[in-house]
Order: structure tokens, then sequence, then C-alpha cells
């Protein structure tokens, strides 16, 4: 198993740290990003959108960005949505969150925007 990388990340380093399983992998391009949108949706998964302090993303639960976005199926509006918690906490990591109604957990989760440590 000599092709095995060690991520080295560190409670320290917080520029080093990794988040859900996207976070391994280089960073998505905006259309890769839009297509986990979609399969949110066509899952049936209501999308919500958090949001934390880098420094916090470990030992702290996330800010909830509005209510979470019952039913919505646009693609748009829930990427619209991601942007406008981006702008408004600038610094600040910004998570998409797919909550499935029947396993009544999270279906899904991704950093989408990782804010910078201040």
């Amino acid at each position: 198993m000599s092709d095995m990388q060690d991520y080295r990340s560190s409670l320290e380093d917080v520029n080093s740290r990794k988040f859900e399983t996207f976070s391994y992998l280089p960073p998505m391009e905006p259309e890769g990003i839009r297509k986990q949108v979609e399969y949110l949706v066509r899952k049936g998964w209501n999308p919500a959108i958090e949001h934390t302090e880098p420094e916090n993303a470990f030992d702290h639960y996330w800010y909830m960005w509005k209510l979470p976005m019952f039913g919505e199926t646009d693609a748009d509006r829930i990427l619209e949505e991601a942007a406008a918690c981006h702008k408004a906490h600038p610094n600040n990591h910004v998570r998409l969150v797919g909550y499935d109604n029947y396993a009544q957990s999270q279906g899904a989760a991704m950093v989408i925007y990782r804010g910078k440590p201040v």
C-alpha cells in the first residue's frame, strides 16, 4: 500500500484541516458543486446552508444560515443562498447539507467555501 497518501492535518494548523469527504480531493470547480447540488435535489433531500469560523469547525456547532430550504428544487436558488452566506461571512467556512427526511439524518454535507483563519 505504498500508494496511500498521508494527509497531514493538525489542530494547530487551521489551514491543514479536512472537512467532509470532498476535502480530500482537489477543490471542486463550480460545475462540480452544481452537480452535487443537483444530486441532492434529485434524491429529494432538503438543502440547508451552515457556516462557522475555521477555528471552530471541529468543536462547535455550525451556525444555520436562515432556515433549511424545505422542498427547494432549484439548484440556482440553493447556490445563490450559499453565495449570499459566503458574502455575508467571507472568513467563515460555508457548508451545504442535504437532510434526508426518510433516514432522518444528513444524506450529504460538503464545505463549498473555505474561510480564511483570522
